[in-house]
């Protein structure tokens, strides 16, 4: 085998991550009680959720989201309500076993999530609300978290099966 042969099949078999898009797929900010609620004086109280999405486009190409929920309340009325979701087409290749799950539910939120705060801030400021920055996010964390979970309830129903699968939900055909 020449050199050159030899050059391009470990090229082949390199492994690739390239962010290919960063885009704000939805943004939504609802004000059901204005003007009245702007009337009240307490502080408000401020709810946070967070969601991860895989989809697999390609053989190599998958959109990840990264979808965060912002409540806020006074009295039990919601003053604003902010919805993002941020999304990144990222093409992943030749990743070994068992890499490809934590570079999708870590690595990409990751990568995400910056544009995801900028942008939920923004809306937010522009419809002259105080300022509200989302905290820091501990991606790994969150993944280990839903890893836990998963081997948690695998052994309640009995499953012997264990395949490390970390709940990420990815389409038929997707290798974890």
């Amino acid at each position: 085998m020449s050199d050159a042969q030899s050059n391009s099949q470990q090229s082949q078999a390199a492994p690739v991550f390239n962010l290919q898009r960063v885009y704000l797929k939805d943004l939504s900010l609802e004000l059901p009680n204005a003007p009245q609620i702007f009337l009240e004086s307490e502080q408000p109280q401020v709810e946070v959720s967070l969601n991860i999405g895989v989809q697999r486009l390609a053989e190599t190409i998958f959109e990840v989201t990264v979808t965060s929920t912002v409540t806020t309340k006074v009295k039990d009325q919601v003053l604003y309500l902010v919805e993002g979701k941020q999304a990144g087409i990222f093409e992943l290749a030749n990743i070994p076993d068992g890499q490809l799950d934590p570079l999708l539910g870590i690595v990409c939120p990751n990568m995400l999530y910056p544009y995801l705060r900028a942008n939920v801030a923004d809306a937010i400021t522009r419809a002259s609300l105080p300022a509200l920055h989302l905290a820091e996010v501990n991606f790994q964390a969150m993944y280990e978290q839903r890893v836990a979970q998963l081997q948690e309830q695998q052994a309640a129903a009995g499953d012997d099966q264990q395949n490390g699968d970390s709940g990420l939900i990815l389409p038929p055909g997707a290798r974890h």
